[in-house]
């Protein structure tokens, strides 16, 4: 059974670090699709950052280029995106999904997850002003 799980959320102040895991079981985290989506109040669902293994591309959405850094430990099947010079806009409940079929990088994370199959729980950022 493939399950995700997203943990690290929290209050932070604007200008702060956190550092968001997504623990992954079920599948070989080395050869599946998988990326960092957030949803903001009233906003649509966006991709943060996606990483695939067909073409070893990575995507970033413009807002967080530079802040933001995906990476995977195979060895431990998560993932971690480390969130730095955060901001109030950066306020959003965070997910992590994956999906066996490897588009490259932008696909999924460009169309803000759609059509990806599993999804964890998210866990909630917000970054104070």
């Amino acid at each position: 059974e493939v399950q995700l799980q997203a943990s690290g959320g929290g209050l932070v102040q604007a200008g702060g670090s956190l550092r968001l895991s997504c623990a992954t079981s079920g599948f070989t985290l080395d050869d599946w699709y998988i990326g960092w989506f957030r949803q903001a109040p009233g906003k649509e669902r966006e991709g943060v950052s996606c990483i695939s293994r067909s073409d070893g591309t990575t995507y970033y959405a413009d807002s967080v280029k530079g802040r933001f850094t995906i990476s995977s430990d195979n060895a431990k099947s998560t993932v971690y995106l480390q969130m730095n010079s955060l901001k109030p806009e950066d306020t959003a409940v965070y997910y992590c999904a994956a999906d066996a079929i490897n588009y490259s990088g932008s696909y999924y994370c460009s169309r803000g997850g759609a059509g990806m199959d599993y999804w964890g729980r998210g866990t909630l950022v917000t970054v104070s002003s």
